[in-house]
């Protein structure tokens, strides 16, 4: 309201006022009137001097500014005078050399300008993902996206495990890393407590994979079922069922492919022995591979010749088919029905059959479940009367899950496991029902994991790290290609540096014995020699595994996603589970 406005209907009130014959009110009120129209002129007579310092204030700041810039000009403008006359003496002679050449390289620069703007995607994949490519800000990771940093930390240490055999274990035939702390009066540093995982936790990775697997592939049915969208849930587990097959196995076909040309075209010796001709060679990779991917062959676990470390892809392949009738047998199930009926089903490949793989995918069914439950507030009751002391079993399941994760893997005899150091009363707690009793400790070792992580707030972090997103990424082709790069160029640097095995490498690559002998000082797992090898083949092993991820992982899930759509008519629910089913699943 203005001040005219204030002033009419002061005189207003007086005029009513007036009329009524009180006139004592009408003076105190005029008063008040003037005093708060005084006031008001008052602070905006103040206002307008304060903005008028502040603009005569910058004023004054800008007019220093600009005579201090005159004297910084004036005080090195004679030297800068002087560098432009060195320059054009010392570069006048060169720009008349260059000239006629420049005029020669500009249509060539013309001509490359396009093929430039055609290579430079494939530049990407030079740069690992885990680089940020400019100062961007806060990076948004999905609300499970610890569960990706612990599949690809678990790759690494597959990786880990594996090089420390060849280099060791394969050298001097000693089981020493993977056996326990003080077992046979060996006590390396390696071997010890929670340390040995970054040395022999190659098991326990696997069965984190297999564990993750059950968690990410139910993730969406449950969602469904709890919405009540059964339609969907169906055409969701449709999709799911036709792509896992291809996103799995096309992969295995590239790398194997490529393993299997290497000695006939590149005459590198890898870990299989050669047929005489290619042609040879070819028909039994194809045997090889149809017979791995059949799953419902009933004898043991097949090992591929061309690369021995795909064996848990059968596995993966038979446990999501388990995780996908599962949750159809379930979907229509009270919640409590759902979940002992879960239980059920796990201790029967537990404890009554020798199914420990596959009751890891129903371990991370479970967590997936419980936790959608907890965030939902329908846990158990039992459950809910633990919330006070969560923190601490947490802390607890997390510190036993590394500890489980130590268990000694050079052997599966029972009385091997007895002998060791602190499992002597655990031995005892293995099923009959499952012959490979490392298995047993790893369920509980990986299902421990995955459920506390998320509740151990620097594990959690550390999870959620660049470089560990970056291992999630290029997890399933760090697991596929860490095997051909150790035995193509892995094999030889261990030969060359000193890890040379008796009769393999005098016969298979006598020109590598010894040709740069290093020391192999330092502790078990950790010398000199070893540590060098890795600075070449770990980085190797990632970048190959960053392209191969873009060029093969990538275009697999891209081909299956396409090759569902061609088959579907043309519905509306059809394509919305293609849609909602297209979230990538690493081995």
């Amino acid at each position: 309201m203005g001040f005219h406005d204030n002033g009419r209907e002061v005189a207003r009130m007086k005029e009513a006022q007036l009329e009524a014959g009180d006139l004592e009110p009408v003076r105190l009120n005029l008063l008040a009137q003037e005093d708060e129209i005084r006031q008001q002129q008052q602070q905006q007579d103040q206002s307008r001097t304060q903005r008028s310092d502040n603009v005569v204030r910058i004023q004054d700041l800008a007019a220093q500014a600009s005579a201090r810039a005159g004297e910084y000009y004036e005080r090195i403008d004679p030297h800068v005078q002087v560098a432009r006359k060195h320059a054009s003496r010392v570069l006048g002679p060169v720009a008349k050399v260059l000239a006629p050449a420049q005029k020669a390289v500009a249509p060539a620069v013309a001509a490359i300008t396009p093929l430039l703007g055609v290579l430079a995607p494939l530049a990407s994949m030079f740069r690992p993902s885990f680089l940020p490519k400019q100062s961007a800000g806060h990076r948004k990771l999905r609300k499970t996206a610890y569960l990706d940093g612990i599949r690809g930390f678990a790759a690494l240490m597959v990786y880990c495990l594996h090089n420390q055999l060849w280099a060791h274990a394969f050298y001097d035939g000693s089981p020493a890393l993977e056996n326990t702390f003080g077992y046979d009066g060996n006590y390396y540093f390696a071997a010890l407590p929670f340390i040995r995982t970054f040395f022999s936790g190659g098991h326990f990775s696997v069965s984190c994979f297999l564990v993750l697997s059950g968690y990410v592939l139910s993730v969406k049915p449950l969602q469904l079922m709890r919405q009540g969208e059964y339609v969907l849930l169906g055409d969701n587990i449709s999709a799911s069922l036709f792509k896992r097959w291809l996103r799995l196995y096309l992969p295995i076909i590239a790398v194997t492919f490529m393993i299997m040309c290497t000695p006939h075209l590149f005459g590198i010796h890898m870990s299989f022995e050669p047929q005489k001709t290619l042609k040879d060679e070819i028909w039994k990779w194809y045997c090889d591979c149809k017979n791995m991917f059949f799953i419902f062959d009933t004898g043991n676990r097949i090992i591929n010749d061309y690369h021995p470390h795909i064996w848990t892809i059968p596995v993966e392949f038979k446990g999501s088919i388990l995780v996908y009738t599962t949750c159809m047998a379930v979907s229509r199930m009270t919640r409590d029905g759902r979940l002992w009926c879960m239980v059920g089903l796990w201790y029967y490949m537990m404890y009554i059959v020798d199914g420990a793989y596959f009751a890891m995918f129903l371990g991370g069914m479970m967590i997936c479940d419980l936790e959608m439950r907890a965030a939902e507030g329908t846990l158990p009751r039992w459950m809910k009367a633990l919330e006070p002391m969560k923190s601490t079993i947490y802390y607890t399941l997390f510190t036993v899950s590394i500890l489980l994760g130590g268990i000694p893997s050079h052997s599966i005899e029972v009385s091997i496991l007895k002998k060791s150091p602190g499992w002597y009363y655990l031995s005892y707690l293995k099923p009959q029902a499952v012959f490979d009793f490392r298995w047993f400790f790893l369920f509980w070792a990986a299902t421990f994991l995955v459920c506390s992580v998320p509740h151990v707030p620097w594990a959690k972090r550390f999870f959620e790290t660049r470089f560990c997103q970056h291992l999630g990424r290029i997890s399933f082709m760090l697991y596929l290609m860490h095997g051909p790069v150790l035995w193509a160029l892995g094999d030889r640097l261990y030969c060359a540096v000193g890890w040379t095995i008796p009769g393999h490498h005098i016969l298979l690559m006598p020109w590598w014995v010894g040709r740069f002998p290093l020391p192999k000082w330092g502790p078990k797992g950790l010398e000199l020699s070893f540590v060098l090898c890795q600075m070449i083949l770990l980085p190797l092993t990632m970048w190959l595994a960053e392209i191969m991820t873009i060029v093969v992982d990538d275009s697999a899930i891209k081909f299956t996603a396409w090759l569902y759509a061609c088959f579907l008519p043309e519905k509306p629910s059809l394509k919305a589970a293609t849609s909602q089913s297209e979230e990538k699943t690493n081995s």
